[in-house]
């Protein structure tokens, strides 16, 4: 480790030009100005299905500013050419607080993987709060007074920020079933991710005409980003790993992206699917507060973005409707109940073709997390093209350390196995079957009420009642406490 604090700064300015809509596609400039004043130029791109017009500008505007956010720490300055309003502003640097904390602490300090040159490695016994401080400013050609961008949204259709994982599949089937008029939208990031995504999108794009699909290139300028960032290793694309090298918080990309299909269409409701994450506690890092690199999937996104939805697009709504819930009770509620969507579900980020079909490589952490609770709640794995041998040698060398899960889930799925195989002897923790109520972290009160008791009504089949946190512990709650 370095026995002095390495300089970690790698731009003078990032700036971002005023986006181009060219009938349906977005453009816009990001222009690294390096320390040395030479200056590199990346197109950001973003392509709809149907025509953009400038109604949808403010929205664009801030989609291609939300990926800067993942360089506070690195650059003097996030330049804006274009005008934004006061509430834009604020929510930009909230955000960029958050990301540069949470990068800090997960992609520099707590790093899984060897992406950084071992001279800009930390002494982490020196590291401070105020090192995660970011070191850009947010600086705009102009600043305005708000002005809302429509005024009436639907209530009853949702949006869902789709996947093939089973969040996003479960919350589908869920409000399908209750009625709502359901919208799957889909970002294609030109990266390998859209293979994983491709089995859901295709039963969605038969099944549902209100799908839709949202291309970028964003996942190229991530890379480009990685080529000059002077501390990371220049074989970066080499290394083999199931982490992002620095970027984190990718979903308000996706969101922002999207918001104009939100607009167009009235969709009241933006789902996305973030299952229970059990945070006891503010987490800390010398000293640093952070998400564990989750800040997206957290109920604070949520109340962050509606409180700026309320000033922008009032009458829009962003929840989770499996936040309550762990991946284990989201995976039997998919399996049991819409098992004719289940089979779509590729959680793998390594997924292949066979014979045009789609296949997860069943050895990854991901594969390996739906493997344990595919088999914990006793469905054979080939429901989701998982094959013999994946789940022959997953019985085999399944281990505590090879499974990137909560540890309370994989001590409890593993009980749950208990007398079938040769696998890890696992203690019963009985808030993993139960809705989890917590004011801070999944609080049903915030489910909107049209939703609310049809929705908790379904998840109470699959699961052994309520519970709430005490102290340090879910200890069971009154269901009666929990409203309707």
């Amino acid at each position: 480790m370095a026995s002095k604090r390495p300089n970690l700064l790698c731009f003078s300015s990032i700036t971002v030009s005023e986006p181009i809509i060219t009938g349906p596609s977005a453009k816009s400039d990001i222009i690294l100005t390096k320390l040395d004043g030479t200056t590199i130029r990346f197109p950001l791109i973003i392509k709809y299905a149907n025509n953009l017009h400038q109604v949808h500008l403010p929205l664009l505007k801030l989609a291609f500013c939300i990926p800067l956010l993942n360089y506070g720490l690195f650059s003097k300055k996030l330049r804006l050419h274009f005008t934004i309003d006061e509430s834009d502003l604020c929510l930009l640097t909230k955000m960029n607080v958050v990301f540069s904390r949470d990068i800090y602490v997960n992609k520099i300090l707590r790093r899984r993987a060897n992406y950084i040159l071992s001279e800009f490695l930390l002494n982490e016994n020196k590291v401070t709060p105020k090192d995660a401080t970011p070191v850009a400013t947010i600086e705009p050609s102009k600043v305005t007074t708000n002005h809302r961008l429509t005024k009436e949204m639907n209530n009853h259709r949702c949006g869902i920020l789709s996947s093939s994982g089973k969040e996003s599949l479960l919350t589908y089937g869920l409000l399908e079933e209750m009625n709502a008029e359901v919208y799957p939208l889909y970002v294609n990031e030109s990266g390998g991710h859209w293979r994983t995504a491709l089995s859901a999108y295709r039963y969605h794009k038969n099944n549902n005409q209100n799908t839709q699909r949202v291309w970028t290139n964003v996942d190229r300028f991530y890379n480009f980003m990685l080529d000059h960032l002077r501390f990371i290793r220049p074989d970066h694309r080499k290394i083999r790993a199931d982490t992002y090298p620095l970027r984190l918080c990718i979903f308000p990309f996706y969101i922002f992206i999207l918001l104009p299909i939100f607009i167009e269409k009235k969709i009241g409701n933006l789902l996305i699917g973030s299952e229970f994450d059990d945070q006891r506690s503010i987490p800390t890092y010398n000293g640093i507060t952070h998400y564990y690199g989750v800040y997206d999937q957290h109920q604070d996104y949520d109340v962050l973005m509606n409180e700026w939805y309320s000033k922008k697009i009032p009458g829009l709504y962003q929840w989770s409707a499996v936040r309550n819930i762990s991946g284990l009770i989201v995976e039997r509620i998919l399996v049991s109940r819409y098992p004719h969507i289940a089979k779509y579900q590729r959680s793998c980020h390594s997924c292949h073709f066979e014979n045009s079909k789609i296949f997860p490589c069943g050895t990854c952490s991901k594969c390996l997390g739906v493997l344990l609770f595919l088999l914990a709640n006793k469905v054979n794995p080939t429901i989701m093209n998982f094959g013999e041998n994946d789940v022959y040698s997953f019985k085999k060398r399944v281990d505590f350390s090879s499974l990137r899960l909560d540890q309370d889930e994989k001590e409890h799925s593993f009980f749950l196995l208990r007398n079938t195989g040769t696998f890890p002897q696992g203690q019963q923790v009985d808030h993993v079957e139960q809705i989890h109520v917590n004011k801070m972290t999944c609080d049903p009160s915030l489910i909107p009420a049209q939703f609310k008791e049809k929705l908790l009504k379904i998840i109470e089949k699959y699961t052994n009642g309520y519970c709430t946190l005490e102290g340090d512990t879910w200890v069971p709650y009154e269901k009666t406490l929990v409203t309707y």
